[in-house]
């Protein structure tokens, strides 16, 4: 997602030049073995071919280009796409998120509301309703996210597999890819995307040369007749022969789950001007030379290619073949961060590769896994067969599921007609069914790899966020109350050190518990004292004015403040400039600002400051009056106090709580939390170096949560 607000068409054209390089290579590399995949045994009668070209133009035109490029890119969460992104649009809508995603300080994030008609529909409000009240629902959908992003990555780990028939040719071309990754987006987009031009711009001519030169009358495919004749002839084997067909749409679900990287207009023009036409011509041309040679139906590609131009086009292919899997890696790398951020994911280093386009991240680990994984699929099964038919199950599964979250946006959050909506799913619905059938009918022939591979995932990512909730829960539960910290504050026996301490914590509302326990160890409280909570929004970016949230803690005199820091998903930490500097800064605007907003004390005994400004310096109440002289004088003498505290040293304070199942837990939740979160957590990266804090400057807390 680019950062400026209002592009240039010379930014949108450069990124969908970019696009070509990192989006297509999957969907434009599949006229390479999508007729020779359908018809495994040959070609029984020539109308067949009709039949499945057919087929290949009605889903080629209903999936990728209708449904994600004009439908599902427009369901993008500020510019980031996904089944995170669709989640979290649902999330912002209704009350569905296991833990509470909507406070009400956060419906002044303006990335955080939705713009909605005015007319409201039964439907809507009645669908709302029923997801709100139904904590199965909510269970049920956190699930389907999972296991989307799940199956996605899978389609990411098989898809570089697919590239190249030769096992260790393939497996050093995996390794190399993998390695180029850290450079980013911006440069792979760059370096892949004249090589990928070149090869739309040779299938697309070799297609209409065939086309001419072969048999002109294939062009009467378009009437859907030819569909249901080939069901009739065929029948069974048929329905079979749709896992062949579904491979001439791989890719398509990276279109939406690849958006953040580049803009919904890039890839919008860059399918429908150069992708779209290049591989239905590559398509009609392969059926009408087929139509004179069906006996070379097993080598299609290849043979149909005219012969003064055979090398070089064999060159162009393995280049593109090669490239192919980009845009599963890149698409990959976007959703694990938006999982990560929503709680669904063990924390990993995120890097921000481009500085023009903030959307371009790359994920070392990830990366590294990725790597190994594809290198052992392509020595596992050594050949493209079985891997095709894995990968086939991962694609509908990913395009099912993202039609599923798109009929309740339209129903909650579009307000779409019922009819469009019962249009959608007699259509577009229908067929992804009828290809999801047939490609788990290939279930024991490798199909059973994405649902192992994403089973895993799942797993990872369910024991992760459960624990997650329960910790939130748990300090929810625990946290400080006001009078507590008061009692705390009286007491004599705490002396008062300089210097500036930022305490972080999970915990968005109070005092958590941890910092109790510290109090007990180190009786000292500093001149001025920061709790930090990092509050991740359903929401892609959160406008860096409105990043940081403040709050006094009573009593005034103590200079202790809460701060909430909103990060949505696509955020990344100290990309402008370093924390501790944006929070000071932060923290004294707060307190200049305060001195002409009128102060109230909530329940929590937190002090807030009221919206209305008033341009008399009068409270908007009768019966009091603020003196404006006095507040800016405490105002410099709590300014003076931090900038004090500020040249005195900073000290971070990390709490680092190791869970443990309470006494009396059962076997199962002993083995989620003892073992399993635990073994997760110990390797993986802490808070601290997600924030690149200091080392020198770093303090851990730690205390023990029995859940």
């Amino acid at each position: 997602m680019c950062i400026l607000q209002e592009m240039t068409w010379s930014v949108i054209l450069t990124l969908a030049f970019q696009s070509i390089g990192v989006v297509y290579g999957d969907l434009g590399t599949s006229p390479l073995y999508v007729f020779s995949s359908t018809f495994p045994n040959g070609i029984k009668d020539k109308d067949d071919i009709l039949g499945v070209l057919s087929l290949i133009l009605y889903t080629v035109t209903l999936i990728p280009l209708i449904k994600y490029v004009l439908i599902v890119l427009q369901a993008n969460d500020n510019g980031d796409g996904g089944t995170f992104a669709l989640y979290s649009l649902l999330c912002r809508h209704a009350k569905i998120s296991l833990i509470p995603s909507q406070q009400e300080e956060d419906s002044n994030v303006s990335n955080f509301k939705l713009e909605v008609p005015s007319r409201r529909l039964k439907m809507a409000s009645t669908l709302k309703s029923a997801l709100e009240n139904s904590h199965f629902a909510k269970v049920f959908l956190l699930f389907a996210t999972m296991l989307g992003t799940s199956m996605v990555i899978g389609d990411g780990v098989l898809t570089p597999c697919i590239s190249d028939m030769i096992v260790w040719i393939s497996v050093a071309i995996l390794i190399v890819l993998f390695i180029i990754q850290r450079f980013g987006t911006d440069k792979v987009g760059y370096s892949f995307a004249p090589i990928l031009c070149i090869w739309f711009l040779f299938i697309g001519v070799i297609g209409m040369y065939n086309f001419i030169k072969f048999d002109p009358m294939v062009i009467k495919a378009i009437n859907p007749r030819y569909i249901v004749d080939y069901f009739i002839r065929n029948k069974k084997e048929a329905w079979i022969s749709l896992g062949g067909v579904i491979l001439c749409i791989t890719g398509a679900e990276a279109l939406f789950a690849d958006v953040g990287h580049f803009t919904v207009r890039s890839i919008q023009i860059s399918t429908c001007t150069i992708v779209y036409p290049s591989v239905v011509l590559a398509y009609i041309g392969q059926a009408s030379f087929l139509r004179k040679h069906a006996d070379l139906v097993a080598d299609t590609f290849f043979k149909s290619i005219p012969r003064p131009i055979y090398w070089p086009m064999f060159v162009v292919a393995v280049l593109a073949s090669i490239i192919a899997s980009q845009s599963l890696i890149s698409a990959t790398f976007s959703i694990i961060q938006q999982s990560l951020s929503l709680g669904c994911f063990p924390r990993v280093k995120v890097v921000h590769t481009s500085s023009k386009y903030e959307g371009q991240v790359y994920i070392p680990e990830v990366n590294f896994i990725l790597m190994l994984a594809c290198v052992g699929v392509t020595l596992a099964f050594r050949t493209t067969t079985k891997i095709g038919n894995a990968l086939g199950i991962a694609v509908v599964f990913v395009m099912t599921l993202t039609s599923s979250f798109l009929v309740l946006i339209m129903i909650m959050i579009w307000k779409t007609h019922i009819l469009l909506i019962i249009s959608y799913v007699l259509i577009i619905g229908s067929m992804e069914l009828l290809y999801l059938s047939s490609v788990l009918y290939k279930f024991d022939q490798g199909g059973y790899l994405p649902v192992a591979f994403a089973t895993l995932m799942m797993a990872i990512m369910f024991v992760w966020n459960d624990v997650y909730r329960r910790k939130y829960y748990y300090e929810v539960e625990q946290k400080i109350s006001p009078q507590k910290f008061k009692q705390i504050a009286d007491d004599r026996k705490f002396c008062h050190i300089p210097g500036l301490a930022i305490f972080y914590s999970e915990l968005v509302h109070g005092i958590p518990p941890i910092f109790n326990h510290y109090l007990a160890n180190v009786p000292a409280l500093h001149s001025v004292l920061v709790f930090v909570s990092i509050r991740h929004l359903p929401i892609s970016k959160v406008p860096m004015e409105e990043r940081l949230l403040f709050r006094r803690v009573e009593p005034k005199e103590l200079n202790v403040f809460r701060c909430v820091a909103r990060y949505g998903y696509t955020d990344l930490y100290n990309v402008q400039e370093p924390f501790e500097e944006l929070l000071v800064k932060k923290l004294k605007e707060f307190l200049k600002d305060g001195c002409f907003i009128p102060q109230q004390t909530s329940n929590n005994g937190e002090v807030f400051e009221k919206q209305e400004e008033l341009n008399d310096g009068l409270v908007d109440n009768e019966n009091e009056f603020v003196d404006i002289q006095q507040e800016l004088m405490e105002a410099e003498v709590q300014l003076e106090a931090i900038d004090k505290a500020w040249s005195s040293g900073v000290i971070h304070l990390i709490g680092e709580n190791e869970v443990i199942a309470a006494k009396g837990s059962g076997i199962a939740k002993r083995i989620l939390i003892d073992y399993a979160y635990n073994f997760l957590k110990s390797n993986l990266r802490q808070r601290g170096e997600l924030f690149e804090i200091p080392r020198k400057r770093m303090l851990k807390v730690g205390m023990t949560y029995e859940l």
